[in-house]
């Protein structure tokens, strides 16, 4: 796997967290920590991303 193809794998896992993220937080059965699982794991992806493009 290139790395921009692995890129472009984290930026399509980070959209879906994302949709997952609003549709979560629309939702009353979702608990706060289950929210901040998926915020968490959003972000560590973003940093991810980001470390990989610098470098």
């Amino acid at each position: 796997m290139t790395l921009e193809s692995h890129l472009q794998e984290l930026r399509r896992k980070h959209q879906t967290l994302s949709e997952q993220v609003e549709e979560a937080q629309r939702s009353p059965s979702v608990s706060d920590a289950e929210l901040a699982d998926l915020k968490k794991r959003k972000l560590r992806l973003k940093e991810e991303i980001e470390r990989l493009s610098q470098g």
